[in-house]
């Protein structure tokens, strides 16, 4: 059973989920402007030897921020640092995933020392130029013919006008097909919502960025997780993994989520990173 409560943190209410027991886990979820609901149930599975502790970031899902309320990534990065301190936690272990993952790698870069595990599962690209690329690809994916067909077929096809939540939950598997190797499995993840001003200033915060060079100030064991279809290209985990001295585990035929693409492995792979050292 999961327990929920809502943390003011600089000035903003961070809606926080927990569910499991023993040693916590802090799970980042993606976005940015998103909410960590998507990633379960699949994260969840995680919740056997550890405490896994969710949270909202601010300017997304249940932790709204006011117009005049910055989100950029140094804020995203002082929330984490004040909830640390809130936890009582000396050092966290994190699980990021997608931009979750780049802002672990921003908060570890910030307090290396505050750092003691660091799992990255599809990470967003530590650079400009890389991120860029994936936005190319995506949008390659988005375009191809079979996928345009069945959003033209689903419009024509009077699911709107006979059962619209049925069309709506379509329309968003049709939104996210082109992160899956498998499109059809889009279906089995949890519909979200983002943000989309919390994502541009996020993005336009960090500018020109490059985390390379800085991502070897960082001591801790680190693992990256990386589908081998991904839209971020295979490339940037393997230069992530290399300026982490981390290994990278590619999993095949998987796309951007492998907690629903690859769950048995996804599941395997962290539980494993995760344990206590004995």
């Amino acid at each position: 059973m999961a327990d929920t409560t809502t943390r003011t943190v600089r000035g903003v209410q961070l809606f926080e989920r927990r569910v499991g027991a023993g040693p916590p886990v802090v799970v980042l979820h993606g976005g940015p402007g998103a909410h960590h609901d998507y990633l379960l149930p699949g994260f969840d599975t995680l919740a056997g030897e550890r405490t896994l502790i969710y949270y909202d970031q601010r300017g997304g899902g249940r932790s709204p921020a006011k117009r005049a309320e910055p989100v950029g990534w140094r804020e995203h990065v002082a929330d984490l640092e004040a909830l640390r301190t809130l936890w009582s936690l000396p050092r966290l272990t994190l699980v990021g995933y997608s931009w979750g993952g780049l802002l672990a790698m921003l908060y570890a870069t910030e307090h290396p020392t505050r750092v003691e595990r660091l799992g990255l599962v599809s990470p967003a690209p530590t650079w400009l130029a890389a991120r860029e690329e994936f936005e190319r690809r995506f949008q390659e994916r988005n375009l191809a013919p079979g996928l345009q067909a069945e959003r033209q077929a689903l419009r024509q096809s009077g699911l709107r006008e006979s059962d619209l939540d049925a069309y709506r939950r379509r329309v968003f598997e049709l939104s996210v097909a082109p992160y899956f190797h498998h499109p059809a499995k889009a279906s089995g993840l949890t519909p979200f919502r983002v943000t989309a001003r919390t994502q541009q200033d996020v993005w336009h915060s960090l500018g020109d960025y490059d985390l390379r060079p800085s991502l070897g100030t960082v001591r801790c064991p680190a693992m990256v997780l990386h589908g081998d279809d991904d839209p971020i290209p295979l490339a940037t985990a393997k230069a992530t993994a290399e300026a982490l001295e981390a290994p990278l585990h590619v999993l095949d035929n998987c796309g951007h989520v492998p907690h629903v693409e690859a769950p048995d492995e996804f599941t395997d792979l962290l539980t494993r990173f995760l344990r206590p050292s004995p």
